[in-house]
């Protein structure tokens, strides 16, 4: 058998070798770029317009039709009809463009286009549409490429209004066409006619009335509109001037705040930036945007028009709204007072330097130059992803935190003081049990008296050190803990239905609720969950609770304001709370997110309002969620953890995107397993703290820069997303103009992978390092002028000794144990993987043993492959009751004295 085996290998390697002697890998990657990027150029290809992949989605290419430009900064359009008559949804763009070509291409909706026939000049006064030309995507050379965030599509045909889409592009040097080659630049559009929960649109910022005096170093065009429409979330935006136009920046302004949705050089591609602020824009803020312009080099007055010599001033704003109430196109056109305007940030007048090559005209002085690399991408805004990887998403367990053990009972809550350390709220030697109540709600185990130790734990977040302790015979049952700007301590205690504002001194300063007496009126609470406090306002938000579906609000010195419940997008539809268990207030956005625990979902809400803003609910919670945090960096990270359920998915932590409500990371101990995982906060450093009232323990976790990259559906269509060794947008390399990197493409998943890194890598460095096509090829002939019998003889040698070694174990430990003997291999002896394979019975095979040797894997999941016996042990080990989740194990009985 052994001889087979070797013999069957031997075959395919002498196959495997005789194939690389004959192909260069260059060859690999030029068919991967081929297929992957198709050659805008290759006008010879006979392309289907329309290909329907499914019943429901299709993909529509469009492109030009061959043309040569004339002359530089040549504007060619092109028009294509919807291929359906019904509403669709424009799920993703795809751009097949070259940059030694075109400078830059826009895609606009019509109903009526210039032309239906061909090409024509769309630089002059024809323009694309004989109607409203509504922009809709926008490619530059070296910008990064427009992604719509999950679930977000544009709506097209039906009631719309938008029947052709126009496809236009300036050709910036005509040097780039002297061979007389034909363009067939374009991109393609993936649709689909699944609804989409959230519909993309546009806002378009413009001045109409700017004047540029000649000579003046500085004139700025203000820009402001109050909105007054439904909320909605800006995700990108763009910037366009003429020649004049230096920087061009974009805000929200809410209460005299100012919050930075976009800030770019009109110089720089035309494209769409990721937003620089994910926020939302709500009915009763300002939207206001500058264009700064200089007049020097001008000899008359410049004005707004749409020749070359006039100015515009645009600032695009590229959003989606909840699908109930979107409004596709919105615009603003008013002249901002200089009253508003007085308060704008400094950054708005603060021009972005532009290299010569990266300008509108840079094409025309540098046509071959397109090759050349420089650091000016580092003034591109990256895109969210990128953010997130440069600066470690990935959390990994602090294995040896805290240095000395915590004495703590179960732990219900965690907090962070302005100093951030670590607050832990825990219950010492009382435990939630099944008798802890009765069917009232009302607490049983009075007798028992307060917990006698401290219950309130002030941590060193480096070393797990006690700083201070406190909260001795005051509580319960402890569950929630959050702090106030002043340090303040607010808690919750089930067992005593109340809520407390704990003073320096840590003794009440504000008490809410009447003790032990559970209720539902502005008085009572019945096992009030959690607190959260507005740092502006002071005011204070509860979540009530177990036996109530509620968020109440109150004073900072206790006075009842409103109260709300669970929200929806049809309010026909809405799902009561089921225990709203854990809150988190969102300073930059001033909103107030709601862990509902038994619905499995996360629900956020305007503060000063109650409105409902959004939900996030995902298949990878398993229908339950315990605890949220949040951070306010790249636009708003939601932390959360889950709980157990009757569904199959593991208990970890999440990092979910706030605006595209993607889970970007999950977490988990490697050290230990989550049991329940009760509640978590998460520092300003990105360090984030789980704590578990099973197993009585707090765990640290700290962003380990582990990359992920991954692919997902939109509308149902596969989106593959570019990994890091790709090139649309620059990260760590410098990019490459001509070729695409190549990459793994990950397959489309909902739950993300790890990157997949090229089997080519060490080609791409070469590629990269800029070496010439004839020294690359010399180094190919050499490596393969060795035998292909060499190569075989020495892969083979470490499989013979390997085979040879085993046959002599297998036969001593025969005559060792006898013939008739099974074997056990442990783990560690030299049975190596095969030993971890078999598991602690012989002839069984346990994958939880061997991933759990690995790192990066739990048993979780595994263990349940195991064919050592029956599931029964396990199961009955992970059961719980669902009336009751907060507690391990009942209390022992206690005899009565009666």
């Amino acid at each position: 058998m052994g001889l087979l085996v070797a013999g069957v290998l031997l075959l395919a390697l002498i196959c495997q070798s005789h194939s690389h002697g004959v192909r260069s890998p260059l060859s690999r990657f030029k068919r991967y770029q081929e297929t992957a990027w198709s050659d805008p150029n290759d006008c010879s290809r006979q392309r289907q317009p329309v290909i329907q992949t499914s019943s429901h989605n299709l993909s529509l290419d469009i492109r030009m039709p061959g043309v040569i430009p004339a002359a530089s900064d040549s504007y060619l359009c092109v028009a294509v009809p919807m291929p359906v008559q019904r509403e669709a949804y424009i799920v993703d763009f795809v751009p097949h463009a070259s940059m030694d070509t075109a400078h830059h291409m826009l895609l606009y909706g019509c109903r009526t286009p210039v032309s239906t026939k061909g090409y024509w000049d769309c630089g002059g006064e024809q323009g694309t549409c004989a109607d409203e030309a509504k922009i809709m995507y926008a490619w530059a050379r070296n910008a990064p490429p427009t992604k719509l965030p999950r679930d977000v599509g544009f709506k097209v045909g039906g009631d719309t209004g938008i029947t052709h889409f126009v496809l236009q592009i300036h050709y910036g040097d005509v040097h780039a066409f002297r061979d007389h080659h034909r363009d067939c630049s374009g991109l393609t559009l993936r649709m689909t006619s699944i609804p989409q929960p959230f519909i993309a649109g546009m806002y378009l910022m413009m001045s109409v009335d700017t004047v540029i005096p000649p000579g003046k170093r500085v004139t700025n065009a203000d820009i402001a509109c109050s909105y007054s429409s439904y909320p909605m979330h800006p995700f990108a935006f763009r910037t366009h001037t003429h020649r004049l136009g230096q920087v061009v920046s974009g805000y929200r302004v809410r209460n005299g705040k100012w919050t930075l949705i976009g800030r770019q050089s009109p110089q720089l591609p035309q494209a769409f930036y990721t937003a620089s602020n994910f926020v939302t824009v709500e009915n009763g803020d300002m939207l206001a945007a500058r264009c700064v312009f200089t007049g020097e080099g001008r000899t008359t007055k410049t004005r707004i028009g749409g020749t070359s010599q006039d100015e515009m001033c645009n600032f695009y704003i590229m959003y989606y709204m909840d699908s109930k109430h979107a409004v596709p196109y919105m615009d603003c056109m008013e002249h901002g007072s200089s009253r508003l305007f007085k308060d704008m940030p400094e950054e708005a007048n603060v021009p972005v330097p532009v290299p010569p090559e990266f300008t509108m005209t840079g094409m025309r002085h540098g046509a071959g130059a397109t090759d050349h690399q420089d650091d000016s991408a580092l003034l591109e805004p990256k895109r969210e992803e990128e953010q997130l990887l440069d600066q470690g998403v990935h959390l990994g367990e602090v294995a040896d935190w805290p240095e000395v053990p915590l004495q703590l009972g179960q732990v219900s809550g965690l907090a962070l003081d302005s100093d951030g350390n670590l607050i832990i709220f825990h219950r010492g030697d009382h435990r939630w049990g099944l008798n802890s109540f009765d069917i009232q709600g009302r607490y049983q185990q009075r007798s028992f008296g307060p917990i006698q130790q401290s219950t309130i734990l002030v941590v060193d977040p480096n070393k797990g050190s006690v700083l201070k302790a406190s909260g001795r015979n005051m509580f319960y049952l402890p569950h929630g803990i959050s702090t106030d700007k002043d340090d303040n301590y607010w808690v919750t205690d089930v067992a005593l239905h109340q809520v407390f504002k704990l003073g320096n001194k840590d003794r009440p300063v504000v008490v809410l609720g009447e003790a032990f007496e559970p209720g539902n009126d502005r008085n009572h609470f019945c096992k009030p969950t959690d607190v959260a406090v507005d740092p502006v306002t002071g005011n204070v938000f509860v979540s009530d609770g177990y036996c109530n579906s509620r968020i109440i609000v109150f004073s900072p010195e206790g006075k009842f304001i409103t109260e709300w419940g669970a929200g929806g997008s049809d309010r026909r539809k809405r799902i009561p709370f089921s225990v709203p268990h854990s809150l988190v207030f969102l300073p930059d956005k001033r909103e107030l997110c709601v862990a509902d625990r038994e619905n499995g979902r996360i629900q956020c809400f305007l503060a000063e309002s109650g409105d409902f803003t959004k939900e996030i609910k995902k298949d990878e919670f398993g229908g339950k969620v315990f605890a949220v945090s949040y951070a306010p960096v790249h636009g708003g990270l939601m932390y959360a953890v889950n709980g157990r359920s009757g569904l199959s998915v593991p208990l970890q932590g999440f990092v979910v995107n706030y605006s595209t409500k993607e889970i970007l990371d999950t977490f988990s101990p490697e050290s230990q397993e989550f049991r329940m995982p009760h509640d978590i906060v998460v520092s300003r450093d990105g360090t984030v703290f789980v704590g578990d009232a099973d197993t009585n323990s707090v765990i640290k976790f700290v962003p380990s820069g582990k990359a992920e990259h991954r692919s997902v559906k939109k509308g149902g269509i596969e989106v593959q997303e570019i990994q890091e060794t790709e090139t649309f947008v620059q990260a760590h390399l410098k990019p490459l103009i001509k070729f695409p990197a190549q990459g793994a493409v990950a397959t489309a998943q909902k739950t993300p992978g790890p990157a997949q890194k090229s089997p080519d890598h060490h080609e791409q460095q070469q590629v990269q390092t800029g070496e010439k096509p004839k020294e690359k090829s010399v180094v190919r002939q050499t490596g393969q002028g060795v035998s292909p019998a060499i190569i075989t003889t020495l892969l083979l040698i470490p499989l013979v000794v390997v085979l040879v070694v085993g046959v002599f174990i297998r036969w001593r430990k025969s005559r060792m144990y006898g013939d008739g003997c099974e074997v056990k291999l442990e783990p560690n002896s030299s049975g190596g993987i095969l030993g971890k394979l078999r598991g602690k019975a012989a002839g069984s095979l346990n994958l939880g043993n061997f991933f759990a040797t690995h790192k990066g894997y739990t048993r979780q999941g595994f263990d349940r492959l195991s064919t050592e016996g029956s599931d029964q042990e396990k199961d009955d080990e992970d059961a719980t009751d669902s009336e009751n989740e907060e507690y391990s194990a009942p209390p022992p009985p206690v005899s009565s004295t009666s």
